[in-house]
C-alpha cells in the first residue's frame, strides 16, 4: 500500500485551506498513493472566536474531499474538521474517511480534548469550545484495518491498545502538534505507539505560524512496526510518500509476539 501524509499550514482563510489541502491530495495521487492523510483542523487553524460555522458530516468540507477522493479513485484521511456538535457552544472535532468511489466510510470523533493552564505560559482549554468523542473506530481499506486518532490522543496509549485489539494494523494521526512539545515530544511519541502496538504509524502534521501566536511543529512521519522512521517531511507545506509492506507487519509479530503475550 503506498500512503501519502500531506503537511499544511492552515489558517483563518477557510477557502485558502481546503485548496491547498485539495491541491496536495492532487499530488497525493499523481504519486500513486492508494491512501492520503491530512493533518488535523485542515479547515481552520486560528482564533476560537473568529472560526467559521461549523458543518454537518455531508457539508461543503467533507462534500469536496469526498469529490478528490473519488476523481482520483484514492481513499483520504479527511485530518479533522469542525464538526456540528451536541451543543450550540461545543462542536465536535471529526476526521472522516472516504473510499475510492467518495462514499464516506468511517468518521472519528476526537475523544481527548487538550486543556492546559500554566499560569504566565500557556491557557488553553480545548473542551471549552469541543465536545469529546465516545467511539474508537476501525475502518478496513483496501483489506487492511486501520485505527483512527487525532493529536492529544497520541499522549494516551490504552486507546492504540483498543484500536489494536479491535485489529488495526495501520494508525493514523492527523495532527497540529504545538512546536514546543513536538521538538522533544512528537517523534518519541509516534515511534513508541508503532513499537508497543507493532503497527504502521501515519502521522499528518500541521507546520508553521498561525493566530494567535502559536506555531505548529510539522515533521510528518511514518514510522514501521519495528519503530523505523520511514519517511519524514522537510519543514515545509508539502506531500510525503512510501510504501508499506505487511509482509514485513507480519514477520514482526511473528518473531517477536509481544501482541500475543499480552494478559492485560
Amino acid at each position: 500500500m503506498r500512503v501519502a501524509v500531506c503537511q499544511l499550514n492552515s489558517r483563518t482563510d477557510r477557502a485558502a485551506n481546503l485548496a491547498t489541502a485539495l491541491e496536495l491530495l492532487d499530488r497525493a495521487a499523481a504519486a500513486g498513493a492508494d491512501l492520503a492523510v491530512l493533518p488535523e483542523y485542515t479547515d481552520y487553524l486560528g482564533p476560537a472566536a473568529q472560526a467559521p460555522a461549523p458543518e454537518p458530516i455531508d457539508g461543503p468540507y467533507a462534500t469536496a474531499l469526498a469529490k478528490a477522493a473519488a476523481t482520483h479513485q484514492m481513499w483520504v484521511v479527511g485530518g479533522s474538521f469542525r464538526e456540528i456538535g451536541p451543543d450550540p457552544d461545543r462542536i465536535y472535532n471529526t476526521s472522516p474517511v472516504f473510499d475510492r468511489t467518495g462514499a464516506l466510510a468511517a468518521a472519528y470523533r476526537k475523544i481527548h480534548l487538550y486543556d492546559v493552564e500554566i499560569p504566565g505560559r500557556v491557557s488553553f482549554h480545548e473542551s471549552r469550545s469541543v465536545a469529546p468523542g465516545e467511539q474508537t473506530v476501525v475502518v478496513e481499506v483496501e483489506g487492511v484495518l486501520v485505527g483512527l486518532s487525532i493529536c492529544y490522543d497520541l499522549r494516551f496509549p490504552e486507546l492504540y491498545r483498543r484500536l489494536v485489539a479491535a485489529g488495526a494494523q495501520v494508525l493514523v494521526v492527523p495532527a497540529a502538534f504545538m512546536l514546543h512539545t513536538g521538538r522533544d515530544h512528537w517523534e518519541v511519541l509516534l515511534r513508541a505507539r508503532a513499537i508497543e502496538n507493532q503497527c504502521y504509524v501515519l502521522a499528518a502534521a500541521q507546520i508553521g505560524d498561525h493566530d494567535p501566536g502559536r506555531t505548529c511543529y510539522g515533521r510528518s512521519l511514518v514510522v514501521d512496526p519495528w519503530g523505523t522512521v520511514l519517511a519524514q517531511a522537510p519543514d515545509q507545506i508539502g506531500v510525503t510518500v512510501t510504501d508499506l509492506d505487511f509482509t514485513r507487519l507480519a514477520q514482526i509479530r511473528a518473531e517477536l509476539p509481544s501482541l500475543a503475550h499480552r494478559r492485560l
